[in-house]
């Protein structure tokens, strides 16, 4: 079983760095070219964050490490 204190602590972080910037999770997501749902959804931790757009979400907000393919 994943350790979810930690992945709700990466979260976290994650809002906080976006309120830091004075972004909202609606404009990271279309300067990323990201669907803004996904984007909710991965904050929220709804998304598991395994593949796709909500993997590559989940790393450009820094709340997992991975690779984003070119």
């Amino acid at each position: 079983m994943p350790n979810t204190s930690t992945n709700e602590q990466a979260r976290q972080q994650a809002r906080e760095a976006l309120e830091k910037r004075g972004q909202s999770a609606k404009n990271f997501a279309v300067m990323h070219n990201l669907n803004p749902s996904t984007v909710y959804a991965v904050l929220s931790g709804q998304s598991l964050c395994r593949r796709g757009e909500a993997h590559r979400a989940a790393v450009l907000l820094g709340i997992k490490d991975g690779v984003l393919a070119q």
